[in-house]
């Protein structure tokens, strides 16, 4: 009345990240809270909270995360509170993102309402002006007060 059927073979076990199997992403959720610095060669999105420097390929930084060091990455896609410079290739700081320190970025995007308290320069422009002198003794200023120069 039943028959068994001869054991089939099972299908090959599928890769993970087919469209891109070199790439690897690590998640630090929002119940993680890390103290010490953090170097990945990978995408890193970040809930949580990091007391340390991040090094990585690129970060996405997610709303409620906070971060109290700095940023090192190709692209950085930040949402959340930051409390230390930020470098990168590629910046995207989000309109919930609030920023304390120096951000150096080739390409820079800012929603409106993000809250940034630090200094901006362009990656490019900075080495450009090595050798001159800084603008602020330029102007006859002693360096204590932000100088704007306009250039012609």
């Amino acid at each position: 009345m039943f028959s068994k059927k001869p054991d089939a073979p099972l299908p090959p076990q599928r890769k993970r990240n087919v469209a891109n199997p070199g790439s690897t992403f690590s998640v630090l959720g929002p119940d993680v809270s890390i103290t010490g610095d953090i170097s990945a060669n990978a995408d890193l999105h970040v809930d949580g909270k990091v007391h340390g420097d991040i090094t990585c390929k690129a970060i996405v930084q997610g709303e409620e995360s906070v971060i109290n060091g700095s940023i090192e990455a190709e692209s950085a896609r930040i949402s959340g509170t930051v409390k230390g410079t930020i470098s990168a290739r590629e910046l995207v700081v989000l309109r919930s993102a609030r920023i304390e320190g120096d951000v150096r970025y080739e390409a820079l995007t800012v929603e409106q309402g993000a809250h940034i308290e630090g200094r901006f320069s362009h990656g490019e422009a900075r080495a450009s002006t090595q050798g001159a002198k800084p603008a602020a003794k330029q102007n006859g200023n002693d360096g204590g007060e932000p100088v704007l120069t306009v250039a012609n």
